[in-house]
């Protein structure tokens, strides 16, 4: 006797390379954009305000945390876990 197939997951990326590759692309451009945009803003402040590499870092580790969160977001509605 068969066994009906099971109905596919709407999430399910298994079998698609461009996909995958987009999302990798994504990621990584994601990551190094904020990095870069909080570094930036960083130094900026460090001018203005003569803070002598403290905005710098408070720009570049900001940068992180706020790619860290677009790359959650970004994986969530690949993966279809989206609350949208």
């Amino acid at each position: 006797m068969n066994r009906p197939e099971k109905p596919k997951k709407p999430g399910n990326n298994k079998g698609n390379p461009l996909k995958a590759m987009g999302l990798v692309t994504t990621v990584g451009s994601s990551l190094a954009a904020c990095t870069f945009g909080g570094f930036y803003v960083g130094s900026w402040l460090d001018k203005m305000w003569n803070l002598s590499g403290i905005g710098t870092a408070f720009g570049v580790l900001l940068g992180l945390f706020v790619g860290a969160v677009s790359i959650i977001a970004i994986i969530k509605a690949v993966m279809g876990e989206s609350d949208e």
